[in-house]
């Protein structure tokens, strides 16, 4: 039988039994995690309610990581990226770009 897609990690049951409030926490998130006995899965770790969007699903999926932080707080103002040795910016990328599309 083979295990669903939204199953991201697996761990054993000695796992599950140290470090229980890690993967309930993790389930409450929407992650569905496999519980192992020598191998064998042997019962899943699931959300009390099922994802119900595509977005909530690939999130349980550990396809999608949610953002961090809170762009209202960001500073309006970005510093620009810097280029690595021999490279050029991101910006002069661009207006180069943009100086080719004006010809």
């Amino acid at each position: 039988m083979s295990e669903p897609a939204s199953i991201s990690i697996s761990i054993s049951i000695s796992e599950l039994q140290q470090h229980a409030s890690r993967y309930v926490a993790m389930a409450k998130k929407g992650r569905r995690i496999a519980v192992t006995d020598r191998g064998e899965v042997v019962a899943y770790l699931v959300p009390a309610h099922e994802p119900t969007t595509n977005f909530q699903r690939m999130v349980a999926a550990g396809q999608v990581r949610l953002a961090k932080g809170n762009l209202k707080e960001t500073p309006a103002t970005l510093e620009p990226l810097e280029a690595r040795p021999g490279e050029r910016t991101p910006s002069e990328v661009l207006q180069e770009t943009r100086d080719e599309e004006r010809c």
